[in-house]
């Protein structure tokens, strides 16, 4: 990430022009599945519970409950409310869960530290002192089990938009191509569609490690050209058939649709609902454009579009009710330009699943970043465009089920229910968060979160009961596929925070690594040893048992903690928080690494040459501030009672002008403590750094070349010279990798589920899945490994 990222987004999107151009980049990344809807609406809603009859009351009606959808759910809710729900500009499901965790005290994230906070992007909309806390924000820290709650509808919704990027594309492309039934016969229509939907899938999946970049510039054009479209063909069609058409978007045919067709009109709602696919992808998208651009793009081309699409199918449908064919899309195309819309169409498709497929692998690397997902390989596409990713395992079995579901189903009611249910429970799941927001984070008053609950999700339970009745056509799907990824990710999550308890309470203290040295026959070699921990503070029993079995350690030696913390991205100036472990003689440091659940990880060549930068930063911070003490008997007695590992200080990249200089951010604060907790069931106590008030200073310096020295001067540079020296000799040397094989175990006298879910499901996914060498990216020559048994 570029150092000044948030700065120049935010200077870029003020312009006009610029607010402009993104509204028209976001066309093809957003919009592409929301516009692509008018395929199939109609024809999943007709497609069973109801008939169009000659009295048009239920297209009418459709057409009612469609604009008021519309209306309600993607322009209401989405663009004037949840769209402001941002986190630093970024959004989705985790964007909400994060906010919530920085303003109330409900994270699962086990090594939280004080630090954390001070990060320029863990801003608080209202900080806590100038206001009393919400009775429903106490309520949510005191009890525990709501935390957990939490995070599973987190999950919960998690799981649903890794169930939409399976379905979308087999519907979207399905949907597209089923338009060729016009021109061919029933016999070779059904034996032509399902190869070319597979064809295009198995070409869209197998593109995906380019990355969208390289083809991005045409999405834009695409959608634009798909909503002109349909949006001149609704027009046609209006002017052609019905002039009065518009009549039908009153609320009164809705009422008069379900007074006449009862309960088959509320199960047909399941086919009603998918008009507001893709309406997440506006928020989830959020961070790679702006609130303006997204909102200029839906009110005044994306919504109006559609609205005159739907009222146009409408129009022809109600003066022809005897057609030959079934109710679809392609019927009210005029038979001189059906080659070039199903052209246009299927183009469109493919840019509605290409965004929905990138949303999935996107989500997945946030859920694997907070510990939630078993390690997999990112694969970073685009070095100038933030947050491009592609997973190939992820990708793989995505086109494997993709087309299983295709020749599965075969038709569009099928692939439209289990699709519906999947959006509807993400878009409940993003209501219940949004209405906890503005109440913790906002701080609005309670009553009007519980508005905004009861209306929208209100609205949201009439659609997700209707998906809920075509349980045994289609829907059961998304269920069953979000219960098996739901317990692939609590299981692993509940693995790691038990793996935490035992290194936290098997950690060895700074009193038996000090005394390691010849008399016990332990040998320093040259070269960087980094020790790959999940603590914070202390020394990892991994590395107590390294030393138990080869006798040496290298001659700099640093505990290296790789941590995610509830923010979208961490600038670079204060990703790295430095600090010693003993005196300076022993060259020993802990360095602690922060990202963001958007972040993109470095890979290991840059990560091991900017470390060794910033230890040499911390180095000659650390002696300058020997020497600024020495002359301060007061500040010297302060320092003197620290413990060696209670002062960490962010080193920045900031560089000023003339000689040498730093930004550093230093954190004076007690020594890193372990919670006492009584029993390890309760995972949200086990964090390392009780909530003490810091002190916290800013300390801006440049060293003076030319400065006159003194005896003390000189004995510090000489002393500072020489640790740089031994750091550089070191990184000649080479850099080991340590890091610890773990095999996990439960223990004896525990319940047949965590024995199942530890014993079987944990350690089978550790096995198959990537490890920890190939998530930090560690060359296999410079790896070292330590057999670890973790009995929790």
């Amino acid at each position: 990430m570029d150092l000044n990222y948030g700065d120049c987004w935010s200077s870029s999107k003020r312009s006009w022009k610029n607010v402009l151009l993104l509204s028209y980049q976001s066309l093809g990344v957003v919009y592409g599945d929301l516009s692509i809807s008018p395929l199939y609406v109609y024809k999943s809603t007709f497609a069973e519970d109801i008939q169009h009859s000659e009295t048009n009351e239920e297209i009418y009606g459709v057409l009612s409950f469609v604009f008021w959808t519309l209306t309600l759910v993607p322009l209401f809710k989405y663009v004037f409310v949840v769209l402001r729900a941002d986190d630093n500009g970024e959004g989705g499901t985790f964007a909400l869960y994060s906010l919530i965790c920085r303003h109330a005290k409900v994270s699962l994230l086990p090594n939280r530290q004080l630090a954390d906070e001070s990060l320029s992007t863990y801003k608080l909309e209202h900080p806590a002192e100038k206001k009393r806390s919400s009775r429903v924000k106490l309520l949510l820290e005191k009890c525990k089990g709501l935390h957990t709650a939490l995070l599973i509808l987190v999950l919960l919704g998690t799981c649903m938009v890794i169930g939409d990027g399976l379905l979308t594309p087999a519907i979207s492309v399905f949907s597209a191509v089923s338009g060729l039934e016009l021109s061919m016969s029933k016999e070779h229509h059904e034996y032509a569609v399902v190869p070319i939907t597979c064809f295009i899938l198995v070409c869209l999946f197998a593109l995906q490690h380019y990355g969208t970049h390289r083809v991005g510039f045409f999405f834009a054009p695409i959608v634009l050209t798909w909503l002109l479209c349909i949006s001149a063909l609704g027009l046609y069609n209006i002017f052609r058939w019905n002039r009065h058409v518009y009549q039908a978007l009153s609320p009164y045919y809705m009422f008069k649709f379900l007074k006449k067709t009862r309960i088959s009109g509320w199960m047909s709602l399941g086919g009603i609902l998918l008009c507001i696919t893709g309406s997440e992808a506006m928020f989830a998208d959020l961070g790679h454009f702006s609130y303006s651009a997204i909102q200029i793009a839906f009110t005044f081309l994306v919504y109006p579009a559609l609205i005159l699409a739907y009222m146009g199918q409408a129009a022809y449908l109600s003066m022809n009710h005897n057609s030959t064919h079934s109710i679809s899309f392609y019927v009210s195309v005029p038979e001189c330009v059906r080659w070039p819309v199903l052209v246009i169409a299927i183009l469109a498709s493919v840019v509605g699943s290409q965004a929905i497929i990138s949303g999935t692998f996107s989500i997945i690397n946030q859920s694997q970043s907070l510990g939630c997902f078993p390690r997999v390989k990112v694969v970073h596409t685009s070095d100038k465009v933030h947050g491009q990713i592609y997973i190939p395992e992820i990708n793989w079995i995505l086109m494997i089920l993709c087309i299983a579901v295709t020749i599965g189903f075969r038709d569009t009611k099928h692939l439209g229910n289990a699709s519906g249910l999947a959006v509807m429970t993400v878009m409940l799941v993003t209501t219940c968060l949004t209405s906890l927001v503005i109440i913790i984070c906002w701080e609005k008053p309670p009553i009007l979160a519980l508005a905004f609950l009861l209306f929208f999700g209100s609205v949201e339970l009439l659609y997700f009961s209707a998906s809920l009745t075509k349980f045994t056509e289609g829907a059961w799907l998304p269920i069953l596929l979000a219960l098996f990824l739901m317990t692939i990710m609590f299981v692993w999550h509940y693995a790691t925070i038990k793996k935490y308890e035992f290194d936290l309470h098997n950690k060895v203290s700074l009193e038996w690594l000090l005394a390691l040295g010849p008399s016990l026959g332990i040998a320093r070699v040259p070269g960087i040893g980094l020790v790959f921990t999940d603590l914070t503070s202390g020394i990892p029993a991994n590395f107590s048992r390294f030393v138990t079995n080869l006798p040496a350690f290298h001659r700099i030696l640093v505990f290296v903690c790789v941590k995610s913390v509830p923010v979208p991205f961490v600038p670079p100036a204060e990703r790295y928080l430095v600090g010693r472990v003993g005196p300076a003689a022993h060259r020993s440091y802990r360095c602690i690494v922060r990202y963001g659940y958007r972040d993109v990880h470095q890979d290991v060549d840059s990560f091991e040459s900017e470390l060794v930068d910033r230890l040499s930063d911390f180095i000659r911070y650390d002696w300058s501030q020997s020497h600024r003490a020495s002359s301060c008997l007061e500040e010297d007695a302060t320092r003197s009672n620290a413990s060696s590992e209670s002062r960490l200080a962010v080193i920045g990249t900031v560089a000023f002008p003339g000689g040498s200089s730093y930004e550093i951010e230093e954190t004076m604060q007690p020594a890193s403590v372990s919670v006492d907790f009584p029993t390890a069931e309760s995972l949200t106590d086990v964090i390392e750094m009780e909530t003490m008030a810091p002190v916290e200073r800013r300390v801006r310096f440049a060293i003076d070349e030319d400065s006159e020295t003194d005896n003390s001067r000189y004995e510090i540079e000489m002393q500072l010279r020489e640790e740089l020296e031994d750091l550089y000799h070191a990184q000649q040397a080479g850099t080991a990798f340590i890091l610890g094989h773990s095999h996990v175990q439960a223990k004896q006298g525990s319940s047949v589920f965590k024995r199942l879910a530890i014993n079987f499901g944990y350690n089978f996914l550790r096995r198959n899945c990537r490890g920890p060498d190939v998530a930090l990216k560690v060359p296999p020559v410079s790896l070292l490994e330590v057999g670890m048994v973790y009995v929790v």
